[in-house]
């Protein structure tokens, strides 16, 4: 059982930064593949990034490439996704998930998510 803990979302103007974490429980952090995703309001919830075991992989969706760097720290039980220029419509409640088989679609644990807000 993993159980993840996001933080470090908040109100931003259009341009700025922000730092999201999410730490996980447990011993496993370290086999587990981690990804990012949000949920706006009135839409589905959406992939936005994704790192694997070791953080030799990232994945991206691609409305956040150049903008959005996820990255782990398997010794702090801890996945970070950085998100820099933010604009209006990257506002959403970010989640992180991870999942024990990389190569199969769903996740098996999720966070209870951060709100992002980005003022225009």
């Amino acid at each position: 059982q993993v159980q993840l803990v996001e933080s470090g979302g908040g109100l931003v103007q259009a341009g700025g930064s922000l730092r999201l974490s999410c730490a996980a429980s447990g011993r496993t952090f370290s086999s587990n593949f981690m990804g990012w995703f949000r949920q706006a309001p009135g839409k589905e919830r959406e992939f936005v990034a994704a790192i694997s075991r070791d953080g030799g992989s990232t994945y991206y969706a691609d409305f956040v490439k150049g903008r959005f760097t996820v990255s782990r720290d398997n010794a702090k039980n801890t996945v970070y996704l950085r998100m820099n220029n933010l604009k209006p419509e990257d506002t959403a409640v970010y989640y992180c998930a991870a999942k024990r088989i990389d190569y199969l679609p769903n996740y098996d644990y999720w966070g209870q998510g951060t709100q992002v807000t980005v003022s225009s």
